[in-house]
């Protein structure tokens, strides 16, 4: 299956491993942490340039991609498709 996270971007569901809230989870300073060391590696696709309600982390190829998406979690978990 696939997941639509807006504009172009499609990635498959198996290599998700995680959705989260962006304006729950950035209170922690753990994944403000985590987000800026992705940052720092390049580790961050930007899907919309528009506010930002989510973001996906995938493992793919070994490394962790970090996904960026206006839409929220709850919108995200009805986009998956085949």
């Amino acid at each position: 299956m696939y997941l639509h996270l807006g504009q172009d971007t499609v990635i498959p569901t198996d290599s998700i491993v995680a959705m989260f809230d962006i304006d729950a989870c950035t209170i922690s300073k753990k994944t403000r942490d985590f987000l800026a060391a992705a940052q720092k590696n390049g580790e961050v696709v930007n899907v919309s340039f528009e506010l930002p309600r989510s973001f996906v982390v995938c493992r793919k190829n070994g490394k962790n991609i970090v996904y960026i998406s206006q839409l929220s979690t709850k919108t995200l978990n009805k986009r998956q498709f085949i």
